[in-house]
């Protein structure tokens, strides 16, 4: 974008042009305008002058690009974007002097003549040929409008913004066509209303509303004298008279602008006189464009709007229509951002993790229900310098995220153990669940195909002491990795894969999860908000809405403000309640008796479950109360860091676990955005305890139903499993030490005996 209008600062060989195409204009203006009659103009080579009566009849006038407005659920601003700095106002609410200045220096006969001054034509070839060069134009306002019409819509396209402003006769010639027609369509005050909207003012700043923030922080009604008369005078040439690099050229340029109003009457000299006296009195706002300047730590999320309106097609067909949509502004964006949540989510992040650790942390809240994105933050600033970032690290790489997500650790098990349910199997099925074992091999996929652990991979629980057999309340509460890769390989693949897809579970790169039994253990890479919406599906009792950030948007047109369709959020059921309520008991679990513990919330319901990944390069904590749902991630976006003797917001860690630094982040986070809100609870589900219901009966047997068991010493004193041990009691892993059937474990004959004692 040209940083100064036509007529300003030209070279030797545009003067020379320019001279030459206003004597050529002058007869157009006189054989081809005045004179219809003339035909085709005929003054220049074959072809290089459009005739006039070819020249499209109508002038389309440009929708002004405007600044964009992002505001929060409560309307307050969040941060203003555009291609061009510009609000555009009614005459009305112009300053009387800033109107009469810009007549006065740029076409002081506006009122007298019509879309052309033939006298200033006359008069400007005059000057120029006894000057030798180009001491005037005869442009009118009008024609600088239509002028500024062309540039508008050239945008920043540089090959389209030179052929707006090229230096020829024939734009000169359509110019003046359409300057005719603009003043009978528009009349003298809207073509004066539309050119202090569309002319560009320096620093950034199109139209006299920006000028006036930008150089007097105050609107363009309010405007003195004086100050009128600088911005009137910028316009000429933006660079050359700009009063904040050059103040005293800008002085002189002010004070011609004050002079020629006394010459015609429109102040006194005594008046000019007084204000030439005055400083320029400058009170600069700088400019603020983009996500950058956002508040609140809001930076990311309002490039997530913009991502939502630059992806989905309720907004254009295509990319490059919406695209155009976003760079014509003029929008109203209010958001789904709730301030409160925002400001504990950043003040959370800011206390538990530094920016200028090693490792970064982000959060996302979600409302169940509604899909709505209550919150979005993250420890590394919005920004491009040292400990900033422009990568949001709690979404999707389509939306700006990184590429892949991030591995999501223990807390993918819950998909597997609703998936589970939702096929039928109880919340008491119990697996051998041994320290250490290989993968279970084969496991059936949806294409009817089988994975086959050929490398004979291993998977192993947190520490040596876990060793089953374990129930599904006890392996959810501990984390269990051997409890969950048998779960997925009795159940099979396909019923996790379509619980996930139910969920709107997806890789960071928005593929499909892989059909392999590693996923039980969150090897795959998804992002914070894929994973604060699918947990909020268990809030709300089995239903998902896909996230939503924008609530409404405006645009004004012209005068008036009309609506924008937005994206909704569709909900749809993805499993049942009965699922969802077990699957938030269990949750409740983790939370209550579990690794959760340091995360529970103090006065409310609350469920969740945390997860490290292999090498510790990434923590999760994800969690909810019937109302609000959240996923935190700490971890290296490189994924080059193993979080073990690590300091990480001034706390030595010599291992990271997802319960004790997204944990606590997400602890607070939630207190802070649900303080003053209704405490809700849980539709919970009756999951027998293990240690409820599988005390032996104290005469010796090994469980208190072992039929034909032989007593067992110890299980008998201490009680068996439940209905004498294992559900099948001849498929129990031999133990690792030998000793006689009874004295520690109930003998196999009783069916379903198996660890009876041992597990009492």
């Amino acid at each position: 974008m040209p940083k100064k209008r036509s007529g300003g600062g030209l070279s030797t060989t545009q003067q020379a042009a320019k001279f030459l195409g206003v004597s050529v204009l002058a007869g157009a203006v006189m054989a081809g305008i005045a004179l219809p009659a003339a035909g085709a103009l005929g003054l220049a080579a074959k072809g290089s002058v459009q005739g006039f009566d070819e020249i499209p009849a109508n002038l389309k006038s440009p929708q002004l690009s405007q600044r964009t407005t992002i505001l929060d659920s409560q309307g307050n601003q969040i941060a203003q974007v555009y291609s061009r700095d510009r609000t555009v106002v009614d005459l009305k609410d112009i300053s009387p002097y800033m109107q009469k200045a810009i007549v006065a220096i740029e076409d002081s006969r506006y009122y007298q003549h019509g879309a052309i001054d033939l006298k200033g034509v006359l008069r400007a070839l005059n000057k120029n040929a006894q000057s030798g060069g180009v001491a005037q134009g005869a442009s009118t306002l009008t024609q600088q409008l239509v002028k500024n019409y062309f540039i508008e819509e050239a945008g920043d396209d540089p090959t389209k913004v030179a052929e707006a402003t090229q230096q020829t006769l024939g734009r000169k010639v359509k110019e003046l066509k359409y300057a005719i027609q603009l003043e009978e369509k528009l009349g003298k005050k809207k073509i004066l209303e539309n050119y202090l909207n569309i002319t560009f003012f320096g620093e950034q700043a199109y139209g006299i509303e920006a000028a006036a923030q930008r150089y007097f922080s105050k609107h363009a009604k309010d405007l003195s004298l004086q100050q009128s008369a600088l911005l009137a005078g910028i316009v000429q040439s933006p660079s050359r008279y700009d009063p904040v690099n050059d103040e005293a050229e800008a002085t002189k340029r002010r004070n011609v602008v004050l002079e020629r109003m006394a010459q015609l009457g429109d102040i006194s000299q005594a008046e000019a006189d007084k204000a030439k006296e005055t400083p320029l009195g400058l009170h600069v706002t700088q400019p603020k464009n983009g996500c950058i300047t956002a508040v609140k730590g809001a930076g990311f999320f309002c490039k997530y709007v913009e991502n939502v309106f630059l992806t989905d097609p309720t907004f254009g067909k295509t990319r490059e229509a919406r695209a155009k949509l976003w760079n014509q502004g003029g929008l109203t964006i209010r958001t789904t951002l709730d301030p409160q949540a925002q400001n504990s989510v950043q003040s959370s992040i800011k206390d538990h993790v530094y920016k200028a650790d090693s490792v970064a942390a982000a959060a996302t809240l979600v409302e169940p229900g509604t899909g709505k994105i209550l919150a979005m933050g993250q420890s590394k600033p919005y920004g491009y310098n040292k400990n900033e970032t422009e990568y949001n690290f709690s979404v999707d790489r389509d939306y700006g995220g990184s590429n892949y997500g991030f591995p999501t650790g223990s807390t993918f098990k819950p998909f597997v153990a609703a998936a589970a349910i939702e096929g039928g199997k109880s919340a008491t099925q119990e697996y051998s669940s041994p320290y250490k074992m290989n993968y279970p091999s084969p496991v059936q996929q949806c294409d009817g195909k089988q994975w086959v652990n050929t490398d004979n991979e291993q998977v192993q629980n947190e520490n040596e002491s876990e060793v089953g057999p374990y129930q599904m309340k006890k392996a959810m509460a501990k984390s269990i990795n051997t409890y969950f890769v048998q779960l997925i390989s009795d159940i099979g693949l396909c019923p996790v894969v379509k619980m996930t897809d139910s969920l709107h579970v997806h890789q960071g790169d928005g593929s499909k999860l892989p059909q392999t039994p590693s996923i039980a253990l969150g090897a795959i890479g998804l992002s914070p908000l894929t994973m604060a919406s699918a947990y909020a599906s268990f809030a709300d009792r089995g239903m998902y809405c896909t996230p939503v950030a924008i609530e409404s948007i405006t645009q004004r047109v012209g005068n008036e403000q009309k609506s924008i369709p937005v994206p909704k959020s569709t909900c749809s059921r993805a499993m049942s309640e009965k699922t969802a309520d077990t699957i938030n008991t269990l949750l409740r679990g983790v939370i209550d008796s579990g690794t959760g513990q340091q995360a529970g919330l103090d006065d409310r319901e609350s469920a969740g479950k945390t997860g490290t990944t292999d090498s510790r390069k990434n923590a999760w904590f994800v969690g909810y109360t019937p109302n609000l749902a959240g996923a935190v991630w700490v971890g290296s976006a490189k994924q080059n860091i193993e979080m073990t003797n690590i300091t990480i917001g001034g706390v030595y860690h010599s291992e990271v676990f997802g319960a004790d630094t997204p944990g606590p982040i997400w602890k607070d986070a939630m207190t802070g955005a649900l303080e003053g809100k209704q405490s809700e609870s849980f539709n919970l589900v009756d999951i027998p305890d293990e240690n409820d219901h599988n005390k032996g009966n104290g005469n010796g047997n090994g469980n208190s139903n072992g039929g034909d068991n032989t007593g067992g010493l110890i299980g008998g004193l201490i009680g068996g499993t439940n209905d004498g041990g294992t559900t099948d009691g001849g498929t129990n892993p031999t133990p690792t030490f030998s000793l006689p059937d009874g004295f520690i474990q109930g003998n196999t004959n009783g069916g379903r005996n198996g660890n009876g004692g041992n597990r009492g």
